[in-house]
């Protein structure tokens, strides 16, 4: 719109100089007794000005013709030799560029016809400077165009990219929030877990077996000490304003004696290859899975005991834990459980089984690559 109405002002802003010049002329060429073309075509040329916007290729075919005919045929010879540019860069802007091209062809080559004969209104050297300007108001009708179109490109392009960063960081938040869910259920799900089971075990003991109790009791003590530590750090993380605050794990495979404790379980453990040599992001997903496999031992399976075998090499990292309990664990593909330990695994490109044994009893099975942590 703000083009438009700039390029409504220019037409009447050629037009009314366009005018004056003519006004002049009459007054200054008075005695040449001018005729009805010397009022016809400069009127049909203006006219084809003030609606080249609206009619580009209608305004040029009028505004060339009342030009090139008007010096041959009218007396005055009035300067309104400059509307031509101005329509055939209209022209040309407005994507007309084949029609500039034979319209400025048809006028200049008349003008040549014109001018071949005894008679000449033009010598050499103005037919080529017109010539030149012709070219030059195509040329820069083209080129204004083709500047246009290139920023509605870039424009559009920085527009996409503007989506583009805003659907990552909305596909970044669902994934934080998606962690943060899951490093949540894994610090309290595990151990309410086992306050529960123990404090169950320290009622039925209270009278016949004072002393199981208050080992009970004991557990319930130090398991919640320890689920306010975790829930502590978990949310400090979300608290941090620096990016480069280290955010090391507080659980890992060097601390698993302490998880198999605090489980409630007798674990059994088997642990062969190298397990200091892994990568924060992978212990940080084995222990989570340790912690919610020996979990749902303890509150689904019925069993006392598990066994928890972990195994690496240089490529992966095994996790295994069995059980014998007559309970099902939970049922496969259902459970926020399963499912957070799936996605652990799989966001490090690994792989989680879990289902029933053939033998009786839970096995959970993981395989985490260390090579393709990211």
């Amino acid at each position: 719109m703000r083009r438009l109405q700039g390029s409504t002002v220019m037409s009447l802003a050629v037009v009314a100089v366009a005018v004056v010049a003519l006004a002049v002329t009459w007054v200054v060429r008075a005695d040449r007794h001018p005729g009805v073309l010397d009022v016809v075509l400069p009127v049909v040329a203006m006219a084809g000005v003030l609606f080249r916007e609206r009619c580009p290729v209608g305004a040029l075919v009028a505004v060339m013709g009342a030009t090139v005919a008007y010096y041959p045929f009218t007396s005055l010879d009035a300067p309104i030799i400059f509307l031509p540019f101005l329509v055939l860069y209209t022209a040309a802007d407005r994507g007309h560029l084949i029609a500039a091209i034979a319209t400025g062809s048809v006028a200049l080559l008349a003008m040549g016809l014109g001018e071949s004969g005894e008679v000449r209104h033009v010598d050499d050297s103005t037919f080529v400077m017109i010539a030149g300007w012709v070219v030059a108001a195509i040329a820069g009708g083209s080129v204004a165009r083709n500047r246009r179109a290139y920023l509605r490109e870039a424009e559009q392009r920085a527009h996409e990219a503007e989506r583009g960063k805003e659907e990552e960081a909305r596909r970044r938040a669902g994934e934080e929030r998606l962690r943060i869910a899951r490093e949540l259920h894994d610090v309290l799900g595990h151990n309410i877990s086992l306050i529960n089971v123990q404090a169950s075990a320290a009622l039925h003991g209270m009278r016949k077996r004072p002393e199981d109790a208050e080992l009970a009791l004991r557990t319930i003590k130090e398991t919640s000490k320890e689920t306010l530590r975790e829930l502590r750090t978990t949310l400090g993380v979300l608290r941090q304003v620096d990016e480069d605050a280290p955010t090391a794990p507080a659980d890992s495979l060097s601390r698993l004696d302490e998880l198999v404790g605090a489980s409630g379980l007798k674990v059994r453990t088997e642990l062969s290859g190298p397990l200091d040599r892994v990568p924060v992001e992978v212990d940080l997903a084995a222990v989570r899975i340790i912690r919610e496999a020996l979990t749902n031992v303890s509150r689904h399976s019925g069993a006392g005991e598990a066994t928890l075998t972990v195994s690496s090499d240089d490529r992966h990292i095994l996790i295994r834990v069995d059980d014998d309990g007559p309970g099902v664990t939970f049922t496969e593909g259902s459970g926020f459980g399963l499912r957070g330990m799936r996605e652990r695994a799989a966001a490090l490109g690994g792989s989680l089984e879990a289902g029933p044994r053939p033998e009786g009893g839970f096995r959970v099975l993981a395989s985490l690559p260390l090579d393709g942590a990211p």
